[in-house]
């Protein structure tokens, strides 16, 4: 008789315990996730988590999570997921025009405008003949009287707009640059770049620091095909020293005699005399145009004080031009953009003073003693906090935004030092609180500068500050 041999056991990989996709997904606790969520994504989480527990699961000492600690997992991955990414700032950084926190803050008017629009809306009908029409009517007029020009559009950024006309009018010939202006605008963006994508070849004329109009006269002659002259306003940088270049006026008047149009990219777009309040050598729109520009282009988020745009100002013939163009549909403005920007031009036709109106400006230009009385109110908010030094500094902010980058604007800040934390750690925490705050660190303390601080935010900061010294923070 042959003994029968014993079965060879085989130790099992604790791996298999782990449930199934499938199993998971069908289990009763995943039935308010596939309900809020959906099951494409409950099962996408789901096969990662579970795929992440058989990595760990790999190790000498394995442990093995339990369905509810699976779920929790995937739970706080789809609310991570489906959290709220872009939401209300306080800028207490003293830069007023900030890219980071999206520019300009738009006026009431602008914010209700964007809000009446939002459903169905007149975008492209002429509600009075029942017809289609075009979205650039919204703006034309209104641009054409603040700028004083004949028409004007607006398409999604001042870079585009750029880019729009010098394909409209230059693709296919020489575009005329001083070397002077050859800049590189936010984002890596050149302006030799965007001439070249335009279609057009760029042409460069005299030095950095130097340009003549003979200069502009021997590119004419070189290159008798010409048809554009593009000018850009040093908004973003200046060159001191030993420097020269014609007016506008002298420019226009060259490039008229010579059958040439003359662009100008004015970049920050202030549509009001800032020199009263201190603010100096940036231009005014309307002066461009007065001093023969053909087409006048700039943002409308800088010192417009309006939503992210690039605005056309100038000649009916060069405007109509450039909206024929298939570059316009695909740089062209949405509708809440559109409601937005032209409430904001509105600001500036109406007789009250665009200067207190519009956010931008009213920060740009107010007095210290405003800013001061500001940061007195916080202060005395927070005046009972043990652990918080809490003091009244002066600062200087910044116009920032690549309008008036090395403008100093005098301000108020309070200097705040906690006996608790780091000011890095109090920094994180405000940015991270229920309510944003975004402030500076300088010398081992927080400052928070208050002429970036609207009079409606100064409650909130006051309670932000509260809840980052006894709070955690959302990250």
């Amino acid at each position: 008789m042959v003994a029968r041999r014993a079965p060879r056991t085989i130790a099992q990989d604790p791996r298999r315990r782990l449930p199934a996709v499938g199993v998971l997904c069908a289990d009763p606790a995943a039935a308010p996730l596939n309900a809020r969520f959906g099951i494409a994504a409950v099962t996408k989480v789901v096969r990662a988590v579970l795929a992440e527990a058989r990595e760990r699961m790999t190790t000498d000492a394995p442990v093995i999570p339990t369905l509810a600690a699976l779920f929790d997992e995937v739970r706080r991955r789809l609310e991570d997921a489906d959290r709220q990414t872009l939401f209300r700032v306080i800028n207490a950084t003293g830069v007023v025009i900030h890219t980071n926190l999206g520019r300009a803050p738009l006026a009431p008017e602008a914010q209700a405008a964007m809000l009446a629009a939002a459903g169905y809306a007149n975008l492209e009908l002429d509600l009075e003949e029942g017809r289609r029409a075009s979205r650039h009517d919204h703006l034309d007029r209104l641009i054409a009287d603040v700028t004083g020009s004949e028409a004007g559009l607006a398409v999604n950024n001042c870079a585009g707009a750029v880019l729009l006309a010098l394909a409209a009018l230059g693709a296919g010939t020489p575009v005329i640059v001083s070397r002077g202006e050859l800049v590189e605008i936010g984002g890596g963006f050149r302006v030799p770049d965007i001439v070249v994508q335009s279609g057009a070849r760029l042409v460069e004329v005299g030095t950095t620091n130097r340009t003549h109009l003979s200069d502009y006269e021997q590119a004419v002659r070189d290159h008798p095909d010409a048809r554009v002259i593009l000018r850009t306003h040093p908004s973003n940088f200046r060159i001191t020293g030993f420097t020269s270049a014609p007016s506008l006026a002298e420019l226009a008047a060259f490039a008229h005699q010579h059958g040439l149009l003359i662009i100008e990219d004015l970049g920050g777009g202030a549509l009001v005399d800032l020199e009263p309040y201190g603010v100096l050598g940036e231009p005014r729109v309307q002066d461009s145009v007065a001093a023969g520009a053909d087409l006048v282009i700039f943002s409308g988020d800088k010192l417009m004080g309006g939503p992210q745009a690039g605005v056309v100002a100038g000649r009916r013939d060069l405007v109509d031009a450039l909206a024929r163009h298939p570059l316009a549909r695909a740089l062209r403005l949405d509708k809440l953009s559109v409601a937005a920007l032209a409430a904001t031009f509105r600001l500036y036709r109406t007789p009250s003073d665009p200067v207190v109106s519009v956010p931008v400006l009213r920060m740009l230009t107010q007095d210290i003693g405003t800013v001061a009385a500001r940061a007195e109110a916080v202060r005395t908010l927070l005046a009972d906090l043990k652990s918080l030094d809490c003091t009244l500094v002066e600062a200087l902010g910044y116009a920032g935004g690549g309008a008036l980058p090395m403008h100093a604007l005098p301000s108020r800040a309070l200097g705040l030092t906690s006996a608790v934390m780091s000011a890095e750690e109090l920094a994180r925490r405000l940015r991270t609180g229920p309510t944003a705050v975004v402030g500076r660190i300088e010398r081992d303390c927080l400052l928070l500068d208050l002429r970036t601080v609207a009079d409606h935010e100064v409650t909130a900061l006051a309670v932000a500050v509260r809840d980052a010294l006894t709070l955690e923070s959302r990250s």
